[in-house]
């Protein structure tokens, strides 16, 4: 069918069209006006919103080694020093967090399983885990490093069941040392319900309920603000988990202090029990703990920390706001190698 001069049909541009070229740079003079006929609607468009935008500058910081000259430089000069760099040298600003210049930046808390057990009721009592672990969140979100400890004795105590029914003392103290890992991973599971992020290493491996004890993911991990607990001791028999908790953990994680969670208000002079003259003491030194027997914790324990030159806070659980005082290191309990000062600060 002929179709008149000048005149297309529409089959007849959809054709020209789908062959037409996206920019008229490839077209020779005399076919660019043809091409303004053929181009699609929402090429006129963008053309158009092209040719009548107004030129706009875009400056990118992208390397320091260029000089500021200016108005930019000044107002660079006056951000605030908390101002951090993006690897794009973009400034961005974040406030500074003050630290407060605590006693301790961190510390290791050991909770024995007798005070875990609190009134005796049950193994382990909910509200003791509770209140241990609101008070930690206290100091951690003040920028204190804590690393937490348990004992077993509120499940099962090896030395004391060796020898019963035929079980070997190396069996005993393996009990044992499962013992402190479900004591562990209850006191972990209330931490992260009051949103602590919390991290369990054991002594063997227990990968599908725990880490293994591995100094430099537990010292990462006290960095970057969570809350270890060290469970199963040594991962030795005939070794008290105690021995690991008070000696070789606070050395190896940097700690500065032993702080000892117990159902008693501290070291005293004499057994209260049967001595009512027993009166509790403010501050002993490691050698008057050896020499005078007092039963404080694992004899070895004492001479590691003294060797180590560690402090051994010892206090009780039960009061209220314990923890938190001992940790920033308020005057509470007794001072194991260590002195006061008058400003209540250990």
């Amino acid at each position: 069918m002929a179709v008149a001069s000048g005149v297309h049909s529409p089959l007849s541009l959809r054709a020209h069209a789908s062959l037409a070229p996206s920019h008229p740079s490839s077209l020779s003079p005399s076919s660019t006006s043809l091409w303004k006929v053929f181009r699609r609607p929402n090429q006129v468009s963008m053309a158009a919103q092209a040719a009548s935008a107004p030129p706009r500058s875009v400056v990118a910081n992208c390397a320091s080694s260029f000089p500021h000259t200016g108005p930019l430089s000044d107002s660079s000069n006056m951000r605030s020093q908390a101002a951090k760099t993006t690897p794009f040298n973009m400034i961005t600003e974040e406030p500074a967090v003050p630290k407060q210049p605590y006693k301790w930046q961190r510390v290791l808390l050991k909770v024995s399983g007798e005070a875990l057990a609190g009134d005796h009721k049950e193994n382990i009592d909910p509200k003791i885990t509770m209140a241990i672990a609101r008070e930690v969140a206290s100091v951690t979100r003040l920028g204190v490093e804590v690393a937490i400890v348990v004992g077993g004795g509120n499940i099962f105590r090896g030395s004391s069941w060796a020898g019963c029914s035929g079980l070997d003392r190396s069996s005993a103290d393996y009990i044992g040392m499962l013992a402190t890992v479900m004591n562990a991973i209850f006191l972990q599971a209330t931490m992260e319900s009051i949103g602590i992020p919390t991290r369990v290493q054991t002594a063997f491996r227990m990968s599908e309920v725990a880490e293994p004890y591995i100094r430099r993911r537990a010292v990462r991990h006290l960095e970057k603000g969570r809350v270890v607990i060290f469970a199963a001791g040594t991962g030795n028999p005939f070794f008290t988990p105690t021995l690991l908790q008070h000696s070789d953990v606070p050395k190896v994680i940097n700690a500065e202090v032993v702080l000892k969670a117990t159902n008693v208000d501290g070291v005293y002079s004499d057994d209260p029990r049967s001595n009512s003259d027993a009166h509790l003491l403010d501050t002993v030194s490691y050698q008057e703990v050896i020499s005078r027997d007092l039963s404080v914790m694992d004899m070895t324990a004492i001479t590691l920390c003294q060797e180590n030159n560690i402090p051994v806070v010892v206090f009780n659980l039960a009061k209220p706001n314990n923890i938190s005082k001992a940790i920033l290191g308020e005057r509470v309990g007794t001072l194991i190698g260590g002195s006061r000062n008058p400003s209540n600060v250990v």
